[in-house]
């Protein structure tokens, strides 16, 4: 029985399932904190598709390779005015036609 007490490994074990779903919630929280800085972009004053965590420039790129470049250039001037901001292999690209 004195042995049962000082089993340090018995105690840890029984409390780990207890401090499991304690320690799990501040941890997925400050992940998603983290992800939600690290995705931030300022809004930029230059017309264009958004960049909505990456989502916007995979769209733009693949609206130039679907279209062509006249096409989509000239979808965009229409959408957005003569100058526009997309991204095109993953840069800024800014399209300034009249």
């Amino acid at each position: 029985m004195a042995l049962e007490t000082l089993n340090l490994m018995q105690y840890i074990t029984s409390l780990v399932p207890e401090l499991m779903p304690m320690a799990t919630v501040p941890i997925l929280l400050l992940m998603c904190f983290l992800f939600l800085i690290w995705n931030h972009e300022e809004t930029s004053s230059i017309p264009g598709p958004g960049y909505c965590m990456g989502i916007g420039p995979l769209i733009s790129h693949g609206r130039f390779l679907w279209m062509g470049v006249g096409n989509a250039c000239n979808y965009y001037n229409k959408t957005y005015g003569e100058f526009v901001r997309v991204w095109i292999s993953g840069e800024e690209t800014f399209i300034i036609s009249k």
